[in-house]
């Protein structure tokens, strides 16, 4: 049976109470607008910028730069974090899976690194949840990446909350303050292998 994991997110908010801290790793600025309308009203927000997948530092900074502005614009009130750029990280992850195709192997390495990253971040903050814009896009698994986010979470550390950012149109969302900002939207997730 599928999981739906917009009615968890939901249920969750709605037993855990107001302005608990969320950490949100962030992949850039376009995902991270269409799930900062659902998030604001109830969490303390600080949002992470942590992709060592992207395959150039040029690219880093645009995406990192692009939702710096776009934070201190429509929400100067949470907090962002940009990690440095380390793509040695990915590179040594992912060794033996560089042929495998989107959406394979590699890219669930990947996902783990970074939610890995940011459950590590949150717990350090003391944070009560994490979670990641990544369930926005419709070209990634939200079963995956919950069923990842879940499995990092440690008894005594933050709650991965899950969530399914595309549903409740999360993607119009982001569409229109893409237009609005003016905000840069590439068109591929981030790692060279993505690009090609």
């Amino acid at each position: 049976m599928k999981m739906n994991y917009d009615a968890m997110m939901e249920k969750t908010i709605a037993e855990k109470g107001n302005k608990n801290k969320l950490l949100l790793h962030a992949c850039c600025a376009p995902c991270t607008s269409g799930c900062i309308d659902r998030l604001l009203p109830h969490f303390d927000l600080t949002v992470f910028f942590y992709n060592p997948n992207i395959g150039t530092k040029e690219e880093y900074e645009l995406r990192a730069s692009e939702l710096s502005r776009f934070l201190s614009s429509y929400a100067p009130q949470a907090r962002l974090i940009v990690a440095p750029y380390i793509p040695e990280e990915f590179l040594n992850e992912i060794v033996g899976l560089e042929k495998e195709p989107e959406r394979g192997a590699r890219c669930e390495k990947c996902y783990r690194l970074r939610l890995a990253a940011a459950e590590e971040t949150a717990r350090e903050l003391g944070c009560d949840f994490f979670a990641t814009t990544l369930t926005l896009s419709p070209l990634k698994s939200a079963e995956l990446l919950n069923t990842i986010g879940s499995s990092l979470q440690r008894e005594d550390g933050p709650t991965y909350l899950c969530s399914d950012f595309k549903k409740r149109g999360g993607n119009v969302r982001s569409g229109e303050l893409c237009r609005e900002y003016a905000l840069y939207r590439q068109n591929y997730c981030g790692c060279d292998f993505s690009k090609k």
